[in-house]
């Protein structure tokens, strides 16, 4: 049976999902399985529950518990239903990336490929081929997860939209190139397996290693093709859906009216009272509206206790969907600071930290979380405010800070590195690149660069002219033949001559002109510099072009 478990705190629904834990499964050496939306997420939960889990509260052990995240234990779940291995799937993102490149080739020229072939054909467009069918196979993956109706339609040869309406004309070319990649695969699609596999898993529940009981902890979507599977899986097994929702009286006021409709045409908003439930749930409506007639049981857990600050005023009024009647004393609780600018954001914060963690003892920064719209532009700015700096200095210094929910680009420098490579290889190679390049820390500790260095760099590039390109031939390739002023080249000329040529005497030599200012002592740079460019250049035409997969 599905259940559906609700509070407006984390906590209370950890507390209860520890309750059901008191309850050992039938085989004490299988693992329970949590599905968590983020790593952040498993690391609380573990902590909470291993201060109410054991033979007395705090023992401090939450032991063999699985994490996985919801899209993998439905993937595993699938797959043990349909029998495809994930790692053999043609369907797979990659496999069917450099599948559908083939099939773009293959078909381009043909008349229902109209729209494809404007974007991608003319002038220096081929290098959106990669980027736009990464983009299309994305675009069918949350179809498939989303709207897996649409693309059964689909390979029965009818363009619809999933709901069966048709698809406008201008959208035609998708199910057509969809279809040319099924018949190349030449295995039927995820969502045609969906509904064979939920049955299979409804009639045979042992092909399913998941326990007799497992729990979704946090999630704020699913998906349809989740849900379905879920579905499937409740029929002999207890699962606990553990929703953070902020209202339940929006909830009661939800029930029963709920159908499902196209997000343009849906006025749940207007079942509500309170602006920000109005304005800011409407994932949460969405999310109740997919459960409704799914869920076998509805649980509320929560405690309500008489609000005393401002911040405790508006969680009552969102959990009792009343709009605001008075007006609560300024506390502190609730603060709005006006800054220009994100630097002065993170400043702003951290003096608001600071005065928090005066005024109450008891707050520790574990306790603190913060949210930011864009995390890879708020990175360096937080990592210069908190946690670095001198111990004598800013005593937010001293704070320490994790930054979660990074890409993986962003925290492994190895990969950033040569993602850049790739982004170079197809690209014109401005001089800014190269510098960047230069500066990162694996580039950095191979050629010796300091900070000095590249400030030295950025000062040759500047005076010697450099733009764009390495050398003429990636000119050519922007169609630019025999220009070869402001590439690489030119520049390194001139910075080398610079070193070598008479300081009193700096005249033509041939068509370059040295540099002036280059020390003797920047010899080692200079050739530091050449080579780090000519290694580059070697490395980037080897890459242009196809590659083998």
């Amino acid at each position: 049976m599905l259940t559906v478990h609700r509070a407006e705190r984390s906590v209370h629904l950890a507390d209860a999902l520890a309750q059901v834990l008191e309850n050992a499964l039938a085989d004490p050496f299988t693992a329970e399985v949590i599905a968590v939306p983020a790593k952040g997420i498993e690391r609380w939960l573990t902590q909470r529950l291993s201060t109410v889990l054991g033979a007395e509260a705090m023992d401090g052990v939450a032991a063999n518990i699985q994490f996985p995240s919801p899209t993998r234990l439905v993937d595993e779940a699938i797959a043990a239903a349909s029998g495809i291995d994930p790692d053999d799937d043609p369907w797979a993102g990659p496999r069917q990336l450099w599948t559908l490149l083939d099939v773009i080739d293959t078909h381009l020229d043909e008349a229902w490929s109209a729209v494809l072939k404007a974007h991608l054909t003319g002038d220096h467009r081929i290098t959106r081929r990669y980027a736009t069918a990464a983009h299309v196979v994305d675009l069918w993956r949350r179809y498939a997860a989303e709207r897996p109706q649409m693309l059964v339609d689909w390979a029965a040869g009818r363009d619809t939209d999933g709901a069966g309406r048709a698809l406008p004309a201008d959208l035609g070319w998708q199910p057509e190139l969809w279809r040319r990649l099924r018949l190349r695969l030449g295995t039927a699609s995820p969502p045609e397996r969906l509904t064979a596999a939920a049955e299979h898993l409804r009639r045979s529940p042992e092909v399913s290693d998941l326990p007799e009981r497992f729990s979704l902890f946090g999630p704020t979507r699913l998906s349809t093709e989740q849900l379905q599977i879920l579905d499937a899986l409740a029929v002999h097994r207890d699962v606990h859906l553990w929703l953070p929702h902020p209202s339940p009286a929006m909830w009661t006021a939800l029930t029963g009216r709920l159908a499902p409709v196209r997000r343009r045409a849906d006025e749940s908003a207007v079942a509500v009272q309170h602006r920000l439930l109005a304005s800011l749930a409407r994932d949460t409506r969405e999310l109740q509206q997919r459960l409704s007639p799914l869920a076998g049981a509805d649980l509320h857990h929560g405690a309500v206790a008489a609000p005393t600050s401002l911040l405790q005023h508006l969680q009552a009024d969102l959990r009792d969907d009343r709009p605001p009647e008075h007006t609560a004393t300024a506390d502190g609780t609730v603060q709005v600071h006006a800054c220009h600018g994100a630097p002065r954001q993170v400043e702003v914060l951290r003096e608001a930290l600071l005065h928090l963690f005066q005024r109450d003892p008891s707050l520790e920064p574990r306790d603190v979380l913060v949210m930011c719209p864009d995390v890879e532009a708020y990175a360096p700015l937080v990592r210069a405010a908190f946690g670095q700096g001198d111990a004598g200095g800013h005593p937010g210094h001293r704070l320490r800070v994790r930054l979660a929910d990074r890409a993986l680009r962003q925290t492994n420098p190895l990969l950033d590195t040569v993602a850049r490579l790739l982004d170079l290889a197809d690209g014109r190679v401005t001089a800014s690149q190269v510098l960047d390049l230069a500066a990162q820390g694996p580039v950095r500790r191979l050629f010796g660069f300091h900070d000095d260095d590249l400030e030295q760099l950025q000062t040759w590039a500047t005076t010697s002219g450099v733009r764009w390109g390495i050398k003429l031939r990636q000119r050519t390739v922007f169609g630019l033949p025999g220009v070869r002023q402001n590439t690489w080249t030119t520049g390194l000329d001139r910075v080398l001559l610079g070193v070598t040529a008479d300081e009193t005497d700096l005249a033509w030599l041939g068509d370059a002109l040295p540099l002036d200012d280059v020390d003797s002592g920047d010899i080692d740079l200079a050739g530091r510099l050449a080579e780090l460019v000519d290694r580059l250049e070697a490395v980037l035409w080897r890459l242009r072009g196809p590659q083998p997969a």
